[in-house]
């Protein structure tokens, strides 16, 4: 059942293709010749999105409205689903929020799952209801025989299981040791949780074992990845805290272990707008090569060179942009020593100057714009480069 560490050595690593080959090099010192390898985990399906097996890294995100409301909920699984969700999660605490719960899963236009605490009878009704995946803390759901009777639920309907431990609710037998570190304690509860589950014959599973320490998160899902090999691992910071810091938090701690092939699965949590979490996934998948999901920006800090007000140029050109789902490199540089020629890769960009711009192509120079007409000029030529394309 569990497989063995020199099993996994030599087979738990494959490569998955991509055609963006800027990397963190500065970062994490990877080469960017070859793709990023990735570990080997067994495929869970959750609806029709696989988590692990090889698959692309999944974007998921939470909502944060009344689930009893299921219209106002499923408004924010759309705006979600628009951001860059592949899957969403939706908390069901009472007996009205499962009602809602059944209509948003019917007319979801992405696979959701269902957050569940406490009352395994809920999870139970998720499952009948139409969940493609539930998240469950198995150390707060109830004793053993609440945990199989959700397991044989979920196996019955084919639905998938996260098991979520949790720094903050271990099982007290565990979370009194003090012989042992917060991250060997997740890892013992997770270790016993999968075990179970997979005594029982229900292999459909995706661990996290989440901390709000961005050290903790890291040693905690290194040492799963060695002691779990076959598991998807769904990766996160909880209580990152507020859209900068937990930008930080998720982008640092997420980013290195994507590096080093660890995840299968993604949320970054912010104490925000939750449709501000997926473009933050997003960018860190896509600084790491892993996937591309639109236009990437690259702009210039600025220095005494610049003779324009290049901020505002920026921000305007990422907001017009952020609609667009071409994988294109477009570059916003505030002098000529920064483009063309060190943006020589971006396939459409400016390089700007005093009173006008210029608008150069994979370091070469198409054509020169008024410093007015700047944003309007590139626009023009991304929609002709999308049309050619």
């Amino acid at each position: 059942m569990w497989a063995s560490r020199s099993l996994r050595c030599c087979l738990s690593i494959c490569f998955v293709p991509t055609s963006f080959d800027l990397f963190c090099r500065g970062v994490f010192g990877l080469s960017l010749s070859h793709p990023l390898p990735r570990e080997l985990t067994r495929p869970v399906h959750v609806g029709g999105v696989q988590i692990g097996g090889g698959a692309p890294v999944v974007v998921q995100s939470m909502t944060c409205t009344d689930t009893a409301d299921a219209q106002a909920t499923l408004a924010q699984v759309c705006a979600l689903a628009q951001a860059g969700c592949d899957i969403v999660r939706v908390s069901v605490p009472t007996e009205a929020a499962l009602e809602g719960f059944r209509t948003i899963c019917a007319e979801s236009p992405v696979p959701i799952v269902a957050d569940i605490h406490f009352n395994h009878k809920l999870a139970i009704g998720a499952v009948e209801a139409g969940a493609a995946k539930l998240r469950i803390n198995p150390g707060n759901i109830g004793d053993w025989a609440k945990v199989d009777a959700v397991i044989d639920a979920a196996g019955a309907a084919g639905c998938a299981i996260r098991i979520g431990v949790n720094a903050g609710s271990l099982e007290q037998d565990i979370a009194e040791r003090e012989d042992l570190t917060q991250p060997e304690k997740l890892v013992m509860s997770s270790e016993r949780f999968v075990k179970h589950f997979e005594d029982r014959g229900f292999t459909n599973i995706v661990l996290s074992a989440k901390a709000h320490s961005v050290q903790t998160t890291l040693d905690t899902y290194r040492a799963l990845s060695r002691e779990i090999p076959h598991v998807p691992l769904h990766l996160g910071v909880t209580e990152a805290g507020t859209k900068l810091q937990g930008t930080i938090k998720s982008s640092v701690g997420l980013g290195i272990l994507l590096s080093e092939g660890i995840g299968d699965t993604m949320r970054v949590s912010l104490t925000a707008d939750p449709v501000e979490e997926p473009p933050v996934a997003w960018g860190i998948l896509q600084s790491l090569g892993l996937r591309r999901r639109g236009p990437e920006i690259v702009s210039c800090p600025t220095c005494a060179r610049c003779q324009v007000n290049l901020i505002p140029i920026a921000e305007e050109v990422t907001e017009r942009l952020k609609n667009y789902s071409a994988p294109l490199s477009i570059a916003v540089m505030g002098c000529a020593v920064n483009g063309p020629g060190e943006a020589s890769d971006a396939d459409l960009g400016v390089a700007c100057g005093r009173g006008q711009a210029l608008l150069f192509s994979h370091g070469q120079i198409i054509g020169k714009v008024a410093e007015d007409q700047i944003v309007d000029a590139l626009m023009a030529e991304v929609d002709k480069l999308i049309e050619e394309k």
